[in-house]
């Protein structure tokens, strides 16, 4: 890719920082419609305040950079200002947390496949990234939603998806911000794992395989995948052992060294699946020895136990903060291979 030095060099730090040891990534970009859902659960109206000051007590968290090198943010909160009138990003960028944002705009039905998706996004999203990058973006996340199913993924699907993920990366880094680049195989189904295994191997093959077409500096973006894992509704799911064997196994097959680290999704699994999975992922990598960081982007992961904490209410908000820090911290030892 032809790139000035400069990015290339801002491109690469970033990705590193985005992977340090130790720490991971806040998945905070939920949609509107999203966030509703989920304030929903908890009895609150879903406002545009109420969405600052419960983003803006998980950002404000004291010792939050412990655990967490970058925040993925949405539209609308990238845009917002604290309560005290300074804007969010600035606060995470106070504390060494670097802001991200994420610019795909959701998955539609794809053409002539019925029950799968495409993400769509990219019209006009090399001036959306100048503006990003103005508010003080240093990196992007795209997601692709590939489900099983009985015939699906097709590979119209799989190959559509991919190729959206590499002219988003590509625009990214164009505009010196670092992809996340999220390939999900949905956990939804009672598909097994060695299910899983065969539908994320194909997916991540053709995923980097269009990121060379597109010139993608491999050493410049980070992937967010799935865990290879039974499906939610499969009768014998695997335990954490074969998802760590599986998952390892799937990666050294797929996903090329200069890649510097690999930040999984949470994906539905529950608060402790979803640590313990990770945990168990990072012991095999290390006997293995595999090449990249290992480590986390959580949303619900992280979030589902503050969410609970807080309520809504103002008078909740050191509990609500004592309760994301710990489940980062829960999450930062997983990524090391420690089980709590």
């Amino acid at each position: 890719m032809a790139m000035t030095l400069e990015h290339r060099e801002a491109l690469l730090e970033t990705a590193r920082s985005m992977v340090a040891p130790g720490k991971g990534i806040l998945a905070a970009d939920e949609s509107t419609g999203t966030i509703t859902k989920r304030f929903a659960s908890i009895g609150v109206e879903s406002t545009a305040e109420n969405r600052r000051d419960y983003r803006e007590l998980l950002f404000r968290a004291q010792g939050l950079e412990r655990y967490v090198s970058g925040v993925i943010l949405y539209d609308e909160t990238i845009r917002q200002e604290a309560s005290d009138g300074t804007p969010l990003v600035t606060h995470l960028e106070q504390r060494g947390v670097i802001p991200g944002i994420k610019v795909d705009k959701g998955a539609k039905p794809l053409a002539g496949c019925p029950g799968e998706t495409v993400t769509e996004g990219l019209d006009g999203l090399r001036e959306r990234l100048s503006e990003y990058r103005k508010l003080g973006a240093r990196f992007t996340k795209w997601r692709a939603v590939i489900r099983i199913g009985e015939g699906i993924p097709s590979r119209t699907c799989v190959e559509t998806n991919a190729h959206a993920l590499a002219r988003y990366a590509a625009l990214s880094q164009e505009a010196g911000l670092v992809p996340i680049v999220e390939p999900e195989v949905l956990m939804d189904g009672d598909h097994s794992i060695a299910r899983c295994l065969q539908v994320t191997e194909g997916v991540l093959q053709e995923v980097f395989h269009q990121l060379a077409h597109q010139r993608i500096l491999l050493e410049g973006m980070v992937l967010k995948p799935n865990m290879v894992i039974s499906g939610k509704d499969a009768a014998n799911r695997a335990d954490s052992r074969e998802v760590a064997e599986r998952t390892v196994q799937c990666f050294l097959r797929t996903v090329p060294a200069a890649v510097p680290g690999i930040a999984f999704l949470s994906g539905g699994q529950s608060d402790e699946e979803a640590t313990e999975n990770l945990a168990a992922i990072n012991v095999r990598a290390a006997e293995v020895g595999a090449p990249w960081e290992l480590t986390f982007s959580y949303g619900r992961g992280l979030q589902a136990a503050p969410l609970e904490a807080w309520g809504g209410k103002p008078e909740h908000g050191e509990r609500t903060q004592e309760t994301f820090l710990e489940r980062a911290r829960l999450t930062s030892a997983a990524r090391q291979g420690e089980t709590p």
